[in-house]
């Protein structure tokens, strides 16, 4: 079964306040979902349209569970939290089996 990833950019974060609230909350929702943290903000290297921001990768057992993670009570609560507090550009992606 191919495993399933949480891909997030980061453009800009406006208030880290609400990036600190979602933190809390997300990293929990996450674990308790089957996510496991591959990278958190370290270094990029962007090419051709890439942004070199601020980027967080998550590894679940399958496509399906991350899709499910997401979609949890307790992550929609993360994301109620970071409301409009940052702007990103988040992919669920299906790996290779």
């Amino acid at each position: 079964m191919a495993k399933g990833y949480w891909v997030s950019v980061y453009r800009t974060i406006s208030d880290p306040e609400r990036m600190a609230a979602y933190t809390k909350l997300a990293g929990p929702a996450v674990r308790a979902a089957g996510g496991r943290l591959l990278s958190r903000g370290g270094r990029v290297v962007a090419h051709d349209a890439g942004i070199a921001e601020f980027t967080v990768l998550i590894e679940f057992d399958s496509f399906e569970q991350a899709v499910a993670a997401r979609e949890s009570e307790a992550y929609q609560e993360a994301l109620a939290a970071l409301s409009d507090g940052v702007e990103r550009d988040f992919r669920i992606v299906e790996g290779l089996d």
